[in-house]
């Protein structure tokens, strides 16, 4: 009897950034190659066949997505993508944009037959505007305070194809911490899957991770006290478990 396919992963972390001319466009992204290390780890011993790239320019980021429409998928495609942003859009090395629409649309395509059909599972690192979440007190007897920026991104989230769910380490139009140990999204979304929770549905392992980063996470040293709320969207019509499985042994040294 043949084996299953193996599902596929595909994570790519940005930390250097320069423009077409040379010149340092972003700052570096200090602690952001060694999580992906860890959740590229983490993902394998989840069976998935992952791909890590590191550095990648914006079209050579489109370029990876294409390459996934030609691969044997298994039950699954998760990519994890950790750079600088804005909202509706990540930055490649070369500090080009790449709109995160047209990433979900390549892998949902008449042209790309296989993982067009399976969950495809984003989880994106980067910011989505430069707003600082404050936090907000949990108990108050006074009104709900309105947000000094209200952004419009219905239609970004219409835009998501058939079965796509994407996470968001912040909301519209905030930012994302990040600092030498790793952010706080990846952090959270590492101790989810190396703990009993991976076994949760999808949308009850998401909420997890909000709960995670919104109680247990805040910024330290210049934005000390700053806060992060990861956000979820989807267009699945069933429960997935796509991380439900026996996490194998880390091999020694790594």
């Amino acid at each position: 009897m043949s084996q299953p396919r193996q599902s596929r992963a595909l994570v790519i972390v940005n930390t250097d950034f320069c423009s077409s001319d040379g010149d340092v466009v972003f700052g570096t992204r200090r602690g952001a190659k060694r999580e992906a290390e860890k959740l590229s780890n983490v993902l394998s011993r989840l069976n998935y066949k992952v791909k890590l790239m590191h550095n990648k320019t914006a079209k050579e980021i489109e370029d990876l997505y294409q390459q996934e429409c030609c691969c044997e998928h298994g039950e699954y495609f998760v990519s994890v993508i950790s750079s600088h942003g804005k909202e509706g859009v990540i930055f490649g090395c070369d500090s080009e944009p790449v709109k995160l629409t047209q990433i979900f649309q390549i892998l949902s395509s008449e042209k790309c037959l296989a993982p067009s059909k399976i969950p495809k599972i984003f989880f994106i690192q980067a910011c989505r505007g430069a707003e600082l979440d404050q936090g907000v007190v949990v108990e108050c007897d006074s009104g709900e305070p309105k947000p000094d920026f209200e952004p419009d991104c219905f239609s970004d989230y219409l835009s998501i194809p058939p079965q796509t769910v994407v996470m968001f380490a912040c909301s519209p139009g905030y930012v994302a911490f990040l600092n030498v140990f790793g952010s706080m999204f990846l952090q959270a979304l590492l101790k989810v899957l190396e703990g009993e929770e991976r076994h949760l549905a999808l949308n009850r392992l998401m909420t997890r991770i909000n709960w995670e980063v919104a109680f247990c996470c805040q910024a330290k040293g210049t934005y000390e006290g700053c806060k992060e709320m990861p956000c979820f969207v989807t267009n699945l019509l069933q429960e997935v478990f796509p991380f439900s499985v026996p996490i194998t042994e880390e091999a020694d040294g790594v």
